[in-house]
């Protein structure tokens, strides 16, 4: 019988045979960003839409296009997060976070966009962000970027290369925005209605679109970095100075712009071969006016987002995942009461334990805890009840002990791949 309702289209259940992989590159994550310095923020799902619509950008595809918004009881607009860094950023200035020196957050959050759903790309993803807040120098441009360098290592993903590029500032923008328009004017009744629209506001985001005619229209457009400012230069110079230092692959390429509005100076990507046309693995760079944007002093920001359904989607699905340490098997109802307390006590002392629930046979109960790749199997019958002991069987090589109830737990931290290994 078919199933009357499911998922929306553009989302995804993560069933538990799955949710193990996500688990470990979220402590990887987690475990990195402690390493550097890096405190969880967390903050609401949704948002007040003007959040977005000022500072990400009135114009950009996000705002116009992607925004999952809808009115509260009272009338007022509110907008599901599609993207992680406005939030932060108003978490920072509404906490008053910036008379505190440099702050440092990451997060692991829900991102919804509308757009056409794909590999690695959902309606529904999940983002894995940072944000440094209030650091103006190429330093903390550098730990960023060697942050997430740290991190694929950390969960064994190889051949990604950082591509990076400036777009200037306030003041060299300008400049570049002229020579931008001047070179697409001749091609403006050829581009996308959206960037028909972007020609006038920020001409910077055409070179973002992805429309297949846009992409071929701005094939040989100015280049970002030949209208840098001195100071701009000489920040981006430090930047790939010390991403050379640190020995992170990376390389410098102008046609890397990001498409949304508060970006300013360095600007990235991460990208790997294997994810094809849609390459991106994560994105970011600074955005030194975006405090300013909503309504607060002037404040330096950098971070970056990635797609943790993108990471997983490279990674691919080796592995299986980790079974229980012990499985209590019961040889006949008088045991089950016996087994119950056994589990409850060895889950007490930090093992995962598994049990039956439905009064299978004793070579059933075998069978599935062969199926879960337990490690050991507990087992209590009228021998064991008498003695006061559980048979302990390894289930890789077989073996069998007597072991009294009391010490199982210990027993099994003392053997390898126990907490006592």
């Amino acid at each position: 019988m078919a199933p009357k309702y499911k998922a929306p289209r553009g989302t995804q259940d993560v069933l538990p045979e799955v949710s193990w992989r996500w688990q470990r590159v979220e402590a990887a994550f987690r475990e990195i960003c402690r390493r550097y310095g890096y405190g969880e923020i967390r903050t609401p799902v949704f948002e007040d839409t003007e959040l977005f619509v000022h500072g990400t950008g009135e114009g950009t595809e996000i705002v116009t296009r992607q925004m999952y918004s809808f009115e509260d009881r009272g009338g007022r607009s509110l907008t599901l997060r599609p993207e992680g860094t406005p939030s932060v950023v108003r978490a920072f200035l509404e906490h008053g976070l910036h008379s505190r020196g440099v702050q440092k957050f990451y997060y692991i959050a829900p991102i919804f966009r509308y757009e056409r759903p794909q590999a690695g790309r959902y309606r529904q993803h999940t983002q894995l962000g940072v944000e440094a807040i209030g650091a103006p120098g190429p330093d903390i441009d550098a730990e960023v970027i060697a942050l997430f360098h740290d991190f694929l290592t950390e969960i064994s993903l190889e051949g990604a290369v950082t591509h990076i590029s400036s777009i200037g500032c306030r003041n060299c923008r300008p400049a570049l925005s002229d020579a931008l328009r001047a070179f697409f004017k001749p091609k403006l009744d050829d581009l996308c209605e959206f960037c028909q629209a972007r020609y006038e506001a920020n001409p910077l985001r055409i070179l973002d679109c992805g429309v297949p005619a846009d992409v071929e229209a701005r094939v040989g457009a100015p280049s970002a970095l030949d209208h840098i400012c001195d100071e701009c230069r000489a920040h981006f110079d430090a930047v790939v100075a010390l991403l050379t230092e640190l020995d992170i692959p990376h390389e410098v390429d102008p046609t890397i712009v990001r498409g949304l509005d508060y970006y300013t100076r360095t600007t990235f990507e991460v990208v790997h071969p294997s994810l094809g046309a849609q390459d991106v693995l994560m994105g970011g760079g600074r955005y030194d006016g975006l405090a300013e944007v909503l309504g607060g002093p002037a404040t330096p920001g950098i971070g970056f987002g990635s797609g943790l359904e993108r990471l997983l989607l490279v990674l691919g699905e080796e592995g299986s995942s980790p079974g229980p340490d012990v499985y209590v098997a019961a040889a006949s109802e008088e045991a089950r009461g016996p087994a119950f307390k056994l589990a409850l006590e060895l889950r007490r002392a930090g093992l995962s334990v598994e049990i039956d629930y439905i009064g299978r046979a004793l070579r059933t109960q075998m069978r599935e805890a062969n199926r879960l790749r337990a490690r050991a199997v507990a087992l209590i019958g009228e021998d064991e009840m008498a003695a006061g002991t559980v048979t302990l069987r390894d289930m890789a090589t077989g073996e069998q002990e007597s072991v009294p109830a009391g010490q199982v737990a210990e027993r099994m931290k003392s053997r390898p791949g126990g907490d006592g290994a």
